[in-house]
């Protein structure tokens, strides 16, 4: 387990100073990470109310009951029949308590609507403070390296007769050999 541990532990370090290296690449972690929350909670919010169109029905249901008995209670109590009015009662208030705790569950399932509703709205309003951060970011990125293509381009014309493409296609073979020593180095190191 310590391997791995090791190794788990190495990775993470490794990914931490990669994103402060590449901050745009947070945001974007970042902006993933709240699609999927706001996601959730869009599936929350419909679950809930699914679940309040039921209670409401079960609420209507329950209350068609409770008047089919108050009306059972009357027609037993104009006959004279006190026995069928008494357990018909009895009915109705059984069904009257059922009516309330039904009730009590639709409003709690109303509140928990709500507070899913604003936590959506809260989570859109990050949503949208990040993307305009990573805008901002992009937009700077760019300028720096229009920037830094007019310096280095301005340098080379003065001092090398090396062609734009010849130049990024030597940057890129360094970026490779860079990336693979590094790999190699990363492999010795867990080899250890």
């Amino acid at each position: 387990m310590g391997l791995f541990d090791d190794l788990s532990r190495f990775l993470e370090n490794r990914l931490e100073e990669f994103l402060r290296n590449n901050p745009h690449l947070e945001l974007e972690a970042l902006l993933e990470q709240l699609r999927e929350q706001e996601e959730d909670t869009l599936k929350l919010i419909a679950d809930l109310q699914l679940q309040e169109k039921r209670s409401q029905e079960e609420i209507l249901s329950t209350a068609q009951e409770i008047q089919r008995w108050h009306i059972r209670v009357q027609k037993a109590k104009n006959a004279n029949r006190e026995d069928l009015a008494s357990a018909a009662g009895e009915r109705e208030a059984a069904l009257l308590r059922e009516g309330n705790q039904r009730w009590g569950h639709m409003q709690g399932l109303k509140e928990r609507i709500n507070q899913s509703q604003e936590l959506l709205r809260k989570i859109q309003q990050r949503r949208q403070e990040v993307q305009a951060k990573a805008a901002e970011a992009q937009t700077a990125r760019d300028k720096a390296q229009t920037q830094q293509r007019f310096e280095t381009s301005g340098w080379s014309n003065k001092t090398s007769s090396y062609s734009s493409s010849g130049f990024d296609d030597l940057e890129e073979k360094f970026r490779s050999w860079e990336t693979q020593n590094e790999l190699e180095q990363m492999k010795r190191n867990l080899g250890k």
